[in-house]
């Protein structure tokens, strides 16, 4: 009998938008072993620029999950009194839903192309699966070939076919904002009211 199946969404969520939710939501509905979606973003003490307060960025995902049936929004590595690296958090999970359960991560071909640089890669990818997003003009069979560590692990990789590729990234949503543009097409209309409500991205 297999496992039931978890999927981490790691990400900065800085903020959430609409394409973070339809990928979300196009993975459930073309890959039926999933049972639920994790939003896991990471900490401010995770070192990069423009990262609004932990408390902020966890609200907005969880005002969206509030509203979407199998999304949830989880704050493991927002309360860990370090920056976790992507394999103890799913390590965490792994020990929170026991033996019952195959914990699968959510990523974008831009940091696969880097995984090899990660903490235990290898150990990663023979651990976990990974739902592969391609991004901008990737492809995920040409990135395969390219890197041995993926090669050698390559039954790890899992593509969805049939979702569109990314092509919109909050940091352009931060610039829009900043410049006093209109986003209500790109970013859900509770996420945008909290935003303008308490003042982020200097809205």
């Amino acid at each position: 009998m297999s496992k039931k199946v978890i999927a981490i969404f790691g990400g900065s969520f800085n903020p959430p938008i609409n394409s973070h939710i339809l990928f979300a939501k196009e993975i459930l509905k073309k890959c039926k072993k999933i049972e639920k979606i994790i939003f896991t973003p990471v900490s401010t003490k995770y070192q990069k620029l423009d990262l609004v307060d932990d408390e902020h960025r966890y609200n907005m995902l969880k005002l969206i999950c509030e509203k979407q049936d199998k999304l949830e929004v989880s704050d493991i590595e927002l309360k860990h009194d370090k920056q976790l690296y992507t394999i103890e958090t799913l390590d965490l999970f792994k020990k929170q839903y026991g033996l019952e359960y195959e914990i699968w991560f959510i990523m974008g071909t831009d940091n696969l192309k880097e995984l090899e640089t990660w903490h235990e890669p290898e150990r990663l990818l023979r651990d976990y699966k990974i739902v592969v997003l391609e991004r901008d003009n990737d492809k995920l069979e040409d990135i395969i070939k390219k890197y041995d560590i993926l090669f050698r692990n390559k039954e790890s990789l899992i593509k969805i076919e049939g979702i569109n590729k990314i092509n919109l990234s909050s940091t352009m949503i931060r610039d829009k904002l900043k410049n006093g543009e209109s986003v209500d097409e790109y970013v859900p209309n509770e996420v945008l009211e909290y935003i303008k409500y308490n003042k982020l991205y200097k809205t």
